[in-house]
């Protein structure tokens, strides 16, 4: 146990913080960073129209909306290293599968099964893991975590280069492979909790098991409360995060699909928008180590404000401009919010609810913007296909970028829940 928890005195949870961030660099790259060049393959391959491309995405998104506080639920009850391997083993077949189709239905199928895969083994899995080994220094372990988000984008022009050159059929039975060669050997070094090697949180020495009375409890390891999903429901910091969440996520799940499609349009090559997607993954990368840092030492809500409004001013720059320069900027402006608001909008809800159920309280507060991310892609995909242009679309985010982001101002930690006598 002891050279689990301290090898070469380095604590073990940043170890599983390292396999995290690569972990999700594979699922980044292939199902949220890579996904509009994907939708550009398919596009250009079958002449499939943008709305039936978007489909797809929103579909996965009802899938997720369903499955999100199971699939919560299940990392609670069954581990982070479960999850792992079951969740990456379906999206390896997906891909597989991927390779395969040959009609929209195909397609559908193909899509839902490697969202499937990406919703059991790799978001909810891997920051409830974080959740799980971090306390004091959470906001930078799942902003380093994290990171493997915007590493997947690095990767990008290399899977936009394979699907120029060997076709988006070998790219994806190339990924498939991968992604089930790499589930077993990265899962076994994951241990699910810092108590499962005789520590605490944060390293600190483990003096005795903490219990649970009634339906909450105070954590003597990091001095949190505790709280139950009923008891998280009944809080106003949940439904803050919620909405935070919802009026951010809309946009981030358009441009994941839409983004590279819109630069295209513009007269700017496969390559070239695929580097300025680059681009704003490089930003957001340092920018989730500043935020991160930053919100250990300050306010997250603070911090989250920030990050969240140039996450609206860079939609609005996308909305209103064209070309390279401007395209440049938003990059800039994109990555900076972007790599700020992804962690510590997860990490506060740990800080807020504690960590026994932060995986069910996490499926449940994304619930919402599961709901909006199934229409927010189509929205985009069909107002494009009517009037050949992201302008409404790209504006209405806008608007609900700049609500977001003065909601979470509202966040607050919520009162600890009574314990039943």
């Amino acid at each position: 146990m002891e050279n689990l928890r301290r090898p070469r005195n380095i604590f073990y949870g940043w170890w599983l913080v390292g396999i995290s961030s690569f972990m999700l660099m594979l699922m980044s790259t292939t199902v949220f960073q890579g996904v509009g060049t994907f939708f550009v393959a398919l596009e250009r391959t079958f002449g499939w129209n943008r709305t039936t491309l978007s489909g797809a995405f929103a579909l996965s998104r009802a899938e997720g909306a369903l499955l999100g506080p199971l699939e919560g639920l299940l990392v609670d009850k069954l581990g982070t290293r479960r999850m792992v391997i079951v969740g990456y083993l379906v999206m390896g077949l997906g891909f597989i599968f991927y390779s395969q189709i040959q009609t929209v239905w195909h397609f559908y199928v193909a899509y839902l099964a490697i969202s499937l895969g990406s919703g059991v083994g790799g978001w909810i899995a891997f920051v409830t893991l974080i959740n799980n080994w971090f306390s004091r220094r959470r906001a930078l372990a799942m902003s380093v975590a994290v990171s493997g988000i915007q590493l997947g984008g690095f990767l990008v022009p290399m899977l936009a280069w394979g699907i120029e050159n060997h076709d988006f059929r070998m790219t994806s039975l190339g990924i498939g492979v991968v992604l089930i060669v790499v589930a077993v050997p990265a899962s076994s070094f994951v241990r699910n909790r810092p108590e499962d090697i005789g520590s605490l949180p944060d390293g600190e020495p483990l003096r005795r098991a903490v219990t649970a009375t009634g339906d909450s409890t105070q954590s003597e390891a990091t001095d949190e409360t505790e709280m139950t999903p009923r008891e998280a429901l009944k809080t106003l910091a949940f439904w803050v995060i919620a909405v935070a969440r919802l009026t951010s996520v809309v946009s981030i799940v358009t441009l994941s699909v839409h983004l590279v499609p819109k630069l295209t349009d513009s007269g700017i090559s496969l390559i070239t928008a695929n580097f300025v997607v680059t681009l704003y993954t490089f930003v957001a990368f340092i920018s989730g180590f500043i935020a991160g840092y930053l919100a250990d030492r300050s306010s997250k809500t603070m911090v989250l404000f920030v990050c969240m409004l140039m996450q609206a001013l860079a939609m609005a720059i996308l909305t209103v401009t064209d070309g390279l320069p401007m395209a440049v900027v938003f990059a800039v402006l994109w990555g900076a919010g972007f790599g700020g608001r992804v962690p510590l909008l997860t990490a506060i809800v740990g800080d807020f609810f504690g960590r026994e159920n932060f995986g069910s309280i996490l499926g449940m507060n994304m619930v919402p913007s599961n709901i909006a991310m199934i229409f927010a892609p189509l929205f985009a995909g069909f107002m494009f296909d009517l009037r050949q242009s992201y302008f409404i679309p790209f504006a209405t985010f806008t608007v609900m970028g700049f609500i977001g982001a003065f909601v979470i101002l509202l966040a607050r930690t919520p009162s600890a829940p009574q314990q039943k006598a």
